[in-house]
């Protein structure tokens, strides 16, 4: 593993750090670590869209599907009978 050094990091900044890691429960330098390795991420390694679009792409050339919804009955719920 590499060793990085940080020189002159104003103390706003190395607070801010402080207390993101905090509310993430690392250490400043796992913090650091994260910041950086997210940032460094590439446009090939990052998905271009999310789960559910890519899961819509994949499935939408097979076509829709129409389903029947059950109409709501006029009785108000009640309700369960745990005895």
């Amino acid at each position: 593993m590499a060793s990085l050094t940080i020189r002159d990091l104003d103390q706003e900044t190395k607070t801010r750090l402080r207390v993101q890691a905090a509310r993430h429960g690392r250490s400043m330098e796992a913090e650091a670590r994260h910041i950086l390795a997210d940032a460094l991420v590439t446009q090939e390694d990052a998905p271009s869209t999310g789960l559910g679009r890519r899961i819509h792409a994949r499935f939408a050339a097979l076509g829709g599907l129409e389903v029947d919804l059950p109409t709501r009955s006029e009785e108000q719920p009640r309700s369960a009978d745990l005895s």
